[in-house]
């Protein structure tokens, strides 16, 4: 592995090519499938509006073929402007391409609205009967969903009103979000050294990507972290109100929408949608809650490996030892095809395709969107990853993390468009366990006391980042949504204070919080874009843990089950999904059973500090 930071040539080509879903005809390709997806939609429409409580089975069999083939049409045309946005936010061509598919893709929706519509309104009884028709295997389980939202459906024209609205509504005030956090620049602080992509990005507005900047928090000198986060603190100030103010209105726009379908809570539509009751949901985050002391428990232990007193907030990703271990991006995706060959040939087989075949967007690049994503793109042609890789260690459980979810998308594709995606409670437990397998062949092949100790570090703080965090992140919306329906807007001293408490409920006195850190909430695109999202982390970590677990008692056996569910992709529940590799996610010991596996690695890492006579 490389031993110094530098600029990695064989990145500098891992660009994706978003040719396909245009099957190779360009920008124009896009109008022509929303013409064609217009067109099937409108007589889609003619057909079958106030027509459907009298389809037979075949004639549902037909009807939902036809609604695919619109949706894949809608698809690849949104995917292509989206993913193109998504590499380059400030560009205003690509802005207004997203905008134009956005809105003729609305249209298109609203044509197309009346059929949930009639379809829920169907007696059990007709609706069990039609299900029951054979052809139906990529379509029965939406169908079965879709139902579930009846109690909370509005009349035709109020459904249209809405959908029409979005467009200029939640949809517009999300990208606004996205194209101001992208475009804001970090200062490098000094003796800072450049990452793998040279200087960051010098197109950000006065200085290096957020992301890049993020980066350095896990640096090895306390005073590069300390004055990278004040850096990061003093970026983050100029569009602060703005980007509160984007938050209050998508937070009152779910508020009038929730109150309009009569969703009793502002988490209830987000549940719905994940296939779990709120009742579920609680006891998740309650079980999570009420072990707090595990991460408590790592950051006080890693304060006497760093010889500190207390960490402070920007001290929590810092490493372990001084080993500043790089990865190349060749390197890294050998490691990562190596990994998933020797679970399984045949996902192996599946991951070499994004390499192969250009299906990756890497290099961080001036206006490129933060994190990193996989998308499923649509079934006929393939998912998406992209990455913001910057040759840390991290950066390759990253890109084995997506391309879980990439392997998942992949092997899904037969349940079509429908029932391709699973609910996001079950969502992250390929991409976690893709990221576990990977882990474990880099401790396998790891003996020297130091390196372990840091490997398992990652590990720990991988749990407490999608476990724990993710459930305090749980309970800042929480309280903003709650706060926002009862007291009106709040200023952005309230959100920062929402968040300064929920972070110390999970942290307690295990870590300083600096001034700064309260406003580091304005930056999370999850609570933007899908709120209520974040729990589900901490759900797909608890079983991905429980199914990994289930490979380690059952060895090469296990294989076949586990590529059968992600291969079930959304077509069951995720229950039905569980029982498949053996986890019985009814069972009240559950999330218990999975913490006790996370406080397992808090102990292997304590071991590793004691061997690597790490504790004074």
């Amino acid at each position: 592995m490389a031993t110094e930071t530098q600029s990695d040539p064989a990145l500098d080509v891992v660009a994706w090519d978003l040719g396909p879903l245009l099957d190779g005809r360009g920008e124009e390709g896009v109008e022509d499938l929303l013409t064609e997806a217009r067109r099937r939609a409108e007589e889609f429409a003619r057909s079958h509006a106030g027509q459907v409580a009298a389809l037979d089975g075949p004639g549902l069999v037909a009807a939902m073929a036809e609604l695919t083939a619109v949706y894949e049409l809608v698809g690849r045309a949104g995917s292509y402007a989206s993913l193109r946005f998504s590499t380059d936010t400030a560009d205003p061509a690509r802005g207004a391409l997203l905008q134009k598919v956005r809105e003729r893709s609305t249209a298109i929706r609203t044509t197309l609205l009346f059929f949930g519509l009639e379809w829920a309104a169907l007696d059990d009884e007709v609706a069990e009967r039609l299900l029951a028709a054979d052809g139906l295997d990529q379509a029965r389980h939406h169908l079965r969903l879709e139902r579930r939202y009846r109690p909370h459906l509005l009349s035709e024209p109020e459904e249209k009103l809405l959908t029409e609205k979005s467009v200029t509504g939640a949809a517009a005030w999300s990208r606004l979000f996205s194209e101001q956090v992208s475009a804001i620049g970090v200062r490098r602080p000094a003796g800072a050294v450049a990452t793998a992509d040279g200087d960051g990005a010098d197109g950000q507005a006065g200085g290096e990507a957020l992301d890049v900047a993020l980066s350095r928090l896990a640096s090895g000198d306390r005073e590069v972290r300390r004055t990278t986060a004040e850096a990061v603190t003093a970026a983050l100030a100029p569009g602060l109100r703005t980007r509160a103010y984007i938050f209050n209105t998508l937070i009152h726009d779910k508020a009038v929408t929730d109150r309009l379908r009569g969703y009793p809570t502002w988490l209830t539509s987000r549940n719905l949608a994940n296939e779990v009751s709120d009742e579920s949901v609680r006891a998740l985050v309650d079980a999570v809650r009420a072990r707090y002391d595990i991460p408590q428990r790592w950051y006080r232990l890693k304060a006497r490996i760093l010889g500190l007193p207390k960490l402070a907030d920007y001290d929590r990703m810092a490493a372990v030892t001084s080993a500043d271990e790089q990865y190349g991006w060749e390197e890294s995706r050998d490691l990562v095809l190596s990994s998933f060959g020797a679970f399984s040939p045949e996902m192996e087989r599946h991951a070499r395709r994004f390499f192969d075949e250009r299906w990756i967007d890497a290099p961080v690049r001036p206006g490129k969107r933060g994190g990193a994503f996989a998308s499923s793109a649509v079934p006929s042609v393939h998912p998406y990853v992209m990455l913001d890789f910057t040759s840390q260690r991290r950066d390759v459980l990253t890109l084995a993390h997506e391309l879980g979810h990439g392997v998942h998308f992949a092997l899904a594709a037969k349940q079509g468009i429908l029932q391709q995606h699973t609910p996001l409670t079950v969502a992250e437990t390929a991409s976690v366990f893709g990221e576990t397998i990977v882990f474990n062949q880099l401790l396998a092949r790891t003996s020297e006391p130091d390196s372990r100790l840091a490997l398992l570090a990652e590990a720990v703080e991988g749990a407490i980042a999608t476990v724990f965090r993710q459930t305090a992140m749980n309970q800042f919306e929480d309280t903003v949504h709650t706060a926002r329906r009862t007291d009106g807007e709040l200023s952005v001293e309230r959100l920062n204070e929402a968040w300064a408490s929920t972070q110390r409920d999970l942290l307690g006195d295990s870590v300083e919080l600096t001034d700064g850190y309260r406003t580091w909430w304005s930056y999370v695109p999850h609570f933007i874009g899908t709120p209520g999202y974040v729990y589900a982390y901490a759900y797909g970590q608890l079983l991905a843990l429980s199914v990994y677990q289930r490979y380690v008692d059952e060895g090469d056996a296990f294989v076949p089950h586990y590529l059968e569910m992600l291969a079930a992709g959304g077509s069951r529940s995720p229950e039905d999904l569980g029982r498949i590799v053996g986890i019985d996610l009814t069972d009240p010991g559950f999330w218990s059973a999975g913490l006790d596996l996370v406080e397992a690695q808090l102990r292997a890492a304590e071991a590793a500090a004691r061997d690597a006579g790490r504790l004074g």
